[in-house]
Order: C-alpha cells, then sequence, then structure tokens
C-alpha cells in the first residue's frame, strides 16, 4: 500500500514513513559482514593498499569491495562518493561507532 506524498505528489511506501514526524527515513544500506570488515579496514587505513595488507587480500579485492559498499549506498539514494562520505554513512548506520575513533 502506498501513501501519495503532498509534496512531491509520488507515492511513498508505508515503510519509509515515520508515524510521528510523516517524513520518508532513510534506508539504511545492507552490507554484508565482510563488507562491514572492509570498510572498517579501510578507514582506519591511509590506503586501500594498507587495508589490503591488514585483511590479507589483494588490493583489487578491497577496491571491489569499496566499490559495491557505494553502489548499495547510492541504490538506496545515499550516494557516498568519498571516504569521508563513507564513514558518516557507517556511523549514521551503525556500523561503526564515533567512540572507536
Amino acid at each position: 500500500m502506498h501513501k501519495t506524498s503532498s509534496v512531491q505528489n509520488r507515492p511513498v511506501p508505508l515503510r519509509q514513513i515515520d508515524a510521528d514526524a510523516a517524513a520518508p527515513i532513510p534506508l539504511r544500506a545492507r552490507l554484508s559482514a565482510r563488507e562491514v570488515e572492509v570498510l572498517v579496514a579501510w578507514l582506519h587505513s591511509e590506503s586501500k593498499e594498507e587495508a589490503a595488507r591488514r585483511l590479507y587480500l589483494g588490493a583489487t579485492t578491497v577496491n571491489t569491495h569499496i566499490s559495491r559498499i557505494r553502489a548499495k549506498y547510492t541504490a538506496v539514494g545515499r550516494p557516498a562518493p568519498s571516504k569521508a562520505a563513507l564513514f558518516v554513512r557507517a556511523i549514521q548506520d551503525g556500523y561503526v561507532d564515533l567512540a572507536d575513533w
């Protein structure tokens, strides 16, 4: 069942509506455990090569994971084109905690 948004006159799925605020709730990108592991290692590293060494992977594999993570965020309407943006998204979605930094 859809509800029509008065602002944009587009159907908005009810699961995206916060009943109290009546505003769309951003969708959370669903990352696999391995994607989270690679993302966190990369965020803690100076480069993808360093993250690859920490995880005993090739740099290409780290790059592939990061590209897929970015695609998942883009798919839910929350693009993260930079490392800083991915860090923010990871905090917002509970994949990392600011206290760990």
